[in-house]
């Protein structure tokens, strides 16, 4: 069984890298067979703080259609502009022409065409690379082209890569995207344990109580670390009050420390840069527990597992009355 590690927040910069690497740096020391994996597939970044310097393996991620116009079959009839459903299709200079952004490849236009001179071909969307560090374990992550959409396909295909790399026993730890998007919903998907990170800010809880509602859809257990506690102590309390109703168990909270910063600067993880220091401590001190949490995973998942699954309402914004 391949048991996997959550690492999320709804706010972005609230420190989920540094205590990704932590976790999987701490779970390596202590004897388990570790896969990090940087589930942001818009802006990874976990491979600058474990010293990547090359990756092992790259390779492109094509997923997507995209229609395009051979003209020299095209008599200009102008059906693939009429039909186009997504407008992808515009006239420039006289003559059609296809969006590669904005088209779907749905055919539509293919079809529509009778002169058969719409074609469809497969396009790159991103890559998935791979990587081996220098703390003795792997690191899966993926790059999304400018543009670009289905950052969760691509999240979804690194942790599948991951899957098949990975032995009985082996610990993934995944540092997912901010917010609540497709990218985080495959991120949360299939994990054993979501840890959320927040700050104590009245920003961070309301994001902090989104990614939960995400993480309860599928009754995903999920534990809580506040960090930079100490820069608003006064809303602390707003935030332990909002996990002892969710039944969210909290691991730590991690002060404000100038060390971090600097170790980000130096691209090298702030356990090893700077062991002695406060936020290094508290850190590592979280990684122990979650360490506790993976020995005794069903006990603990029963404790804490939401007692039903949360759900969804949209919210429709209407425009005003005109």
């Amino acid at each position: 069984m391949v048991f996997e590690i959550a690492v999320a927040s709804g706010k972005g910069g609230v420190g989920k890298s540094t205590l990704s690497s932590t976790i999987a740096l701490h779970l390596k020391e202590k004897g388990y067979d570790v896969i990090a994996i940087d589930a942001d597939a818009d802006a990874p970044n976990l491979h600058l703080i474990l010293e990547i310097e090359s990756w092992e393996k790259t390779e492109p991620y094509a997923d997507a259609w995209i229609a395009e116009i051979d003209y020299s079959k095209c008599t200009n009839c102008g059906r693939c502009l009429d039909e186009c459903p997504f407008g992808a299709v515009g006239l420039v200079d006289g003559k059609f022409v296809i969006n590669q952004v904005v088209c779907e490849g749905c055919l539509t236009c293919t079809l529509v065409c009778q002169d058969r001179a719409i074609k469809r071909r497969k396009v790159e969307r991103g890559t998935i690379r791979l990587a081996r560090t220098a703390y003795g374990f792997p690191l899966w992550t993926s790059e999304l082209m400018p543009g670009r959409p289905n950052t969760g396909k691509l999240v979804t295909e690194v942790k599948n890569r991951a899957r098949e790399m990975a032995r009985d026993g082996t610990i993934s730890v995944v540092d997912s995207a901010a917010g609540i998007g497709c990218q985080v919903v495959s991120s949360l998907a299939g994990a054993n344990v979501a840890v959320l990170v927040a700050e104590p800010t009245a920003t961070s809880l309301s994001d902090l109580k989104r990614v939960h509602t995400v993480a309860k859809q599928t009754l995903l257990p999920s534990a809580l670390v506040i960090n930079k506690y100490d820069v608003n102590p006064g809303f602390v309390e707003e935030v332990l009050r909002y996990a002892r109703d969710e039944n969210i168990d909290v691991l730590g909270m991690i002060p404000y420390d100038d060390h971090v910063p600097r170790a980000m600067a130096e691209m090298k993880p702030l356990v090893r840069l700077y062991p002695d220091a406060p936020a290094s401590r508290a850190l590592l001190e979280v990684a122990g527990k979650v360490e506790e949490i993976v020995r005794n995973w069903r006990e603990w998942s029963i404790r804490h597992r939401p007692s039903r699954p949360a759900s969804y309402m949209p919210i429709v914004i209407r425009p005003p009355q005109m």
